[in-house]
């Protein structure tokens, strides 16, 4: 029997890339932002798709287009002529949340299929990390080629973390940053994550006070070019350009513009020298998972999040 196989891919870019290159199985493109706004751990849920679509639209005017949603999800129905699975996401942590999402929706649909990971990141001769989307063809079937298939330990490692993800205490993924498996760039994802929270002295998160460094290191002419500053040196996280927007605007305070361009001002260097602790400022409210972000704060010196003792009441 041929083998039949189902393509999960990170957004709608792969996914068109994928057709250009003559995949002709068949392909679920999903369409999220799990590392932004509340999730729970039933990721099959109604409840669970009801709450993301509340946040998209509350927080970025996003309308959820539930008949395309459903189409995609159908995919899952009738799983049992499928040979395979192929997971297409990327090293960073926008597509790592949702890779977690993914397995568990798999996972509490009972879908046991073998699994494979089809992950970017760095590439022989390259100097920058790179998305899916930037390899080249060749670059991109020797990643297929080379795919990885995911062992029961991997699959419960990513079942647990998303639960904690959900959950109330996100210092709880700290073990698993040094857990081995076959996610090779979880580590440095999850580090990535806890330190989204406000610094206890400066009260950024690391992306912003990179932003603010943007800022500080280069000739910054507008928003749009600290834009595409942030989208290309960004580390780690992988947002989109929609959601860098909202933290330059969250942001506006510690930037004087001028003629010239975009610079810091009195506040900007206060911040990024930790001389006061500009959270309430900021007021990045932001859920993540289980977990809003104004009620913990990043310790440098514990190496964890401690409670934010000042938006306790």
């Amino acid at each position: 029997m041929a083998n039949r196989i189902l393509h999960i891919t990170n957004g709608n870019t792969l996914t068109n890339y994928l057709r250009e290159l003559d995949f002709k199985d068949d392909i679920l493109t999903w369409q999220e932002m799990l590392c932004e706004g509340p999730t729970i751990a039933a990721i099959n849920s109604d409840d669970f798709f009801d709450l993301r679509k509340k946040f998209l639209k509350s927080y970025y005017d996003i309308e959820v287009n539930t008949k395309e949603l459903n189409a995609e999800l159908s995919k899952l129905e009738n799983t049992e002529t499928y040979t395979e699975i192929n997971l297409w996401f990327e090293y960073d942590l926008f597509c790592h949340i949702n890779l977690l999402g993914i397995i568990n929706l798999l996972h509490q649909k009972e879908i046991n299929k073998p699994l494979y990971l089809i992950c970017s990141g760095r590439v022989e001769g390259e100097k920058d990390l790179k998305s899916l989307g930037e390899l080249s063809p060749e670059q991109l079937n020797s990643h297929y080629k080379n795919k990885v298939r995911l062992t029961p330990d991997d699959i419960d490692l990513a079942i647990a973390v998303w639960r904690t993800y959900c959950g109330k205490d996100h210092n709880i993924l700290k073990p698993y940053i040094v857990k081995n498996s076959n996610f090779k760039y979880l580590s440095s994802c999850l580090k990535a994550h806890l330190k989204r929270f406000p610094h206890q002295q400066s009260g950024l998160g690391t992306l912003e006070a990179h932003l603010l460094n943007l800022v500080k290191q280069n000739n910054v002419k507008s928003e749009d070019h600290l834009l595409g500053y942030c989208l290309n040196y960004q580390g780690y996280y992988g947002y989109s350009d929609m959601q860098i927007r909202r933290k330059i605007k969250e942001l506006h305070f510690f930037f004087t513009k001028t003629k010239e361009g975009i610079v810091l001002n009195r506040k900007g260097y206060e911040a990024l020298l930790k001389q006061h602790n500009f959270a309430s400022e900021v007021n990045n409210n932001m859920t993540f998972g289980g977990v809003n972000r104004l009620d913990f704060q990043f310790s440098e010196d514990q190496n964890k999040l401690i409670k934010t003792v000042s938006y306790g009441n």
